[in-house]
């Protein structure tokens, strides 16, 4: 499901784009976050918490948690809901603090 109506954020969508989460390759928008093409592509858990973890999906979609925090292109700990996604972008989920699932 496409997220098409926020109160705060615009969603300014371009051209479709192709990245990669965890070696699948999935469609996006140019000018969307990396959180919400998962999020429409039908990924719901993002990452686990620190220390019980716990599932985390996509939920401020402003920066304020830390929900969606991921390994982009080899750096870990990008908030993803505040990312805008670029062609051919290599995202991996991490566990705990910054560790490759």
């Amino acid at each position: 499901m496409r997220i098409e109506n926020h109160p705060i954020l615009e969603f300014n969508r371009g051209k479709k784009i192709k990245f990669t989460f965890n070696g699948q390759e999935i469609e996006g928008y140019e000018g969307e976050t990396i959180a919400a093409a998962l999020h429409a592509a039908g990924v719901k858990v993002l990452g686990k918490s620190l220390f019980l973890h716990r599932p985390r999906g996509f939920y401020c979609a402003i920066g304020n948690c830390s929900s969606c925090l991921m390994v982009v292109d080899g750096v870990p700990n990008v908030k993803t809901c505040t990312t805008d996604l670029i062609e051919g972008m290599v995202v991996q989920t991490q566990e705990g603090k910054g560790v490759i699932a």
